[in-house]
């Protein structure tokens, strides 16, 4: 009711003039987010007119959850709604972000049927900060492009921008894909094989070299064995070494076998595929077939 004496307000009657239960309007005033003007004889408090305005926008305020601090700081003036907005919507997209995170992993636990030790595992890959994800892709750049991008300045460029980082907002297949690249990323043997596939490739750079010319010969042999492969020509046959040698010449076919060998490991088609679904672009072929039909006709050259 309202103290008939001061035309102050008891919690009672700002509870029935707001819609709120004494108990909450009790709790938002021991915590000097609505301070009473005064209190009764008895020691009740009393709040004026303009609390019912501030209680409006306290629940307001509560409802879009910002906390107490933020809420006292705005009421008291301290702060302005708007700033304290541009701050909240930070950190619920920080929250929200974290949401969809905690989401995708666990659609794809369900999906793999995953154990608690996978589980474990997937979150912790998943859940690492950016600076800690950057410093995966750094530490696999340097060991297998250590002392190899003099030749090819770009080429150190090109690898990091294509293995890409887990974006803020990922689906359950992007993570999937991300927890799995960066166990690939750390793998010792797969950095020595990609390492290999970089010499062989700035083997074929410098300043006497056009630009491209070992993209250009891959592409080739990808599109000779290609046609071979639509005109029924078998790798071990004599027609193979027909369809080879204009673009081997004095070739050594032996290292020719070993770099092929190394750009069709399944694990460097793999690290395509999966660099490829975490950017969220469709994966480029991987022209597994042509690069058997190769490397099969060259084992047959080397074995007659």
């Amino acid at each position: 009711m309202i103290d008939d004496r001061t035309g102050l307000f008891t919690i009672g009657r700002l509870a029935r003039a707001t819609s709120l239960s004494v108990r909450t309007i009790r709790y938002w005033s021991d915590e000097g987010v609505l301070h009473p003007v005064t209190r009764s004889e008895g020691g009740y408090r009393l709040y004026d007119a303009d609390a019912v305005a501030r209680l409006e926008l306290i629940r307001t305020l509560r409802e879009l959850g910002l906390g107490l601090d933020d809420v006292r700081r705005v009421v008291a003036g301290e702060t302005t709604v708007a700033e304290v907005a541009v701050t909240h919507v930070a950190a619920l997209d920080a929250q929200i972000r974290a949401l969809k995170l905690t989401r995708a992993v666990l659609s794809t636990v369900a999906r793999r049927g995953s154990t608690a030790e996978e589980m474990t595992l997937m979150n912790k890959l998943a859940r690492l900060s950016t600076a800690e994800r950057t410093r995966i892709i750094d530490d696999f750049m340097e060991e297998t492009f250590g002392g190899l991008d003099t030749a090819d300045p770009d080429i150190r460029t090109r690898m990091r921008f294509t293995v890409a980082d887990l974006p803020d907002d990922p689906t359950p297949e992007q993570v999937d894909a991300w927890v799995e690249l960066a166990e690939l990323l750390q793998d010792p043997g797969f950095r020595a094989r990609m390492r290999r596939t970089i010499e062989f490739n700035a083997a074929d750079r410098g300043p006497e070299v056009p630009p491209g010319t070992s993209l250009w010969f891959m592409s080739r042999l990808v599109q000779l064995a290609a046609q071979a492969r639509e005109q029924g020509i078998d790798p071990e046959s004599p027609r193979a070494e027909e369809v080879l040698d204009p673009l081997l010449g004095n070739a050594d076919r032996a290292a020719v076998l070993a770099r092929m060998e190394s750009a069709a490991h399944a694990e460097m088609a793999r690290f395509r595929e999966l660099t490829a679904l975490v950017r969220g672009t469709e994966p480029l072929p991987t022209h597994a077939e042509e690069f058997a039909w190769v490397v099969a006709a060259l084992r047959a050259r080397l074995a007659g």
